[in-house]
């Protein structure tokens, strides 16, 4: 069962590339993910100034470090998400 994970990624002034070389990222990206056979799963991710916060599925975290490894970017972060909330949370 793939469980959930947050990867936090420094990369200094990540958030002033523009969509061509974001466009290069995420091929490279993709094409690490494609040598893992379906292990990890990429799901979307946000991008800040100087850092970025992906959502990825796995079995475990060390695949999620190897996806990196493999894409040759940094996973400086990478917890286990344990549960979501939202505003619907609140109610009853």
């Amino acid at each position: 069962m793939l469980k959930k994970f947050v990867i936090e990624r420094e990369i200094p002034k990540v958030g002033s590339l523009d969509h061509a070389h974001l466009r290069g990222v995420a091929a490279n990206s993709n094409a690490a993910l494609e040598k893992m056979d379906g292990q990890v799963q990429w799901v979307h991710s946000f991008i800040t100034d100087d850092k970025t916060y992906c959502f990825y599925m796995a079995e475990n975290a060390d695949l999620v470090r190897k996806h990196a490894a493999i894409a040759g970017i940094p996973a400086n972060v990478v917890n286990e998400v344990a549960t979501t909330i939202d505003g619907s949370t609140a109610r009853p």
